[in-house]
């Protein structure tokens, strides 16, 4: 009877610890992955690709409204465009990355969505730090990034990428919308003929040099004619005493 009771009472321990280790398996399970995206194509410097993202619901009182999510380095707001999305909800960029959403959905109700990506960016793991507005105004943050394998409360949604594809290259980035400096070359001094008023201030003061030769070649004429004058009288006075 002992060793009866015996094997009773170990059963029901085996029994409660099972029992335990499902409770706490079930606790767990929803902070394992609370907001996640996947890829069409997960590898680096891939284009036009897919990124499906989920977002759990963890309100018991209201439904996910918004979601803001901030883009990983090489990815700008204008190369994401909305594929799929709950009725009614839309996508804005944002300066750091967008924000999706509308109408709050049904309490409980996970949103989930698509967009389309220009490119990937050449790294091994990107990040989409995502905030969850909900109908209420609560808000979860889904910012964390692990590093070295470490866990954290809040992990942001993280893409592993792939290897690039063999001669996969960057997309060049579209037109600037800044002016582009002109090719032309800037113009120099000229070292051709004066400019025109360069040219009449020229000719100006040619003229008057001419001029004031011509008026000294006159005043010399008076002078010479008056001396001969004065030596006319003289002479002839001289002779009339005689």
């Amino acid at each position: 009877m002992n060793k009866t009771h015996t094997r009773a009472q170990l059963h029901r321990l085996g029994l409660a610890a099972v029992g335990a280790m499902v409770v706490v398996g079930v606790a767990a399970g929803p902070a394992a992955a609370h907001s996640e995206v996947s890829a069409s194509d997960p590898r680096a410097l891939a284009e036009n690709v897919t990124l499906s993202f989920t977002s759990e619901a963890e309100s018991d009182t209201a439904g996910i409204a918004e979601l803001r999510v901030v883009l990983p380095k090489g990815i700008t707001p204008d190369a994401v465009t909305l594929k799929e999305a709950p009725d009614g909800w839309k996508l804005t960029a944002t300066p750091d990355g967008y924000a999706i959403g509308g109408a709050a959905l049904p309490t409980g109700t996970d949103a989930e969505y698509s967009v389309t990506v220009r490119q990937l960016p050449d790294e091994k793991s990107l990040a989409f730090k995502t905030l969850e507005t909900y109908g209420d105004g609560k808000i979860a943050r889904w910012i964390e990034v692990p590093a070295d394998g470490e866990k954290v409360d809040n992990p942001a949604p993280l893409l592993e990428l792939k290897a690039a594809a063999p001669g996969a290259k960057p997309i060049a980035p579209g037109p600037s919308a800044s002016p582009t400096p002109s090719a032309a070359p800037s113009p120099e001094p000229s070292t051709a003929a004066p400019s025109a008023p360069v040219a009449s201030a020229s000719a100006q003061a040619t003229s008057e040099k001419d001029a004031g030769s011509s008026t000294g070649a006159i005043i010399g004429g008076i002078a010479a004619g008056i001396l001969l004058a004065a030596a006319g009288t003289f002479w002839w006075l001289r002779r009339n005493r005689a």
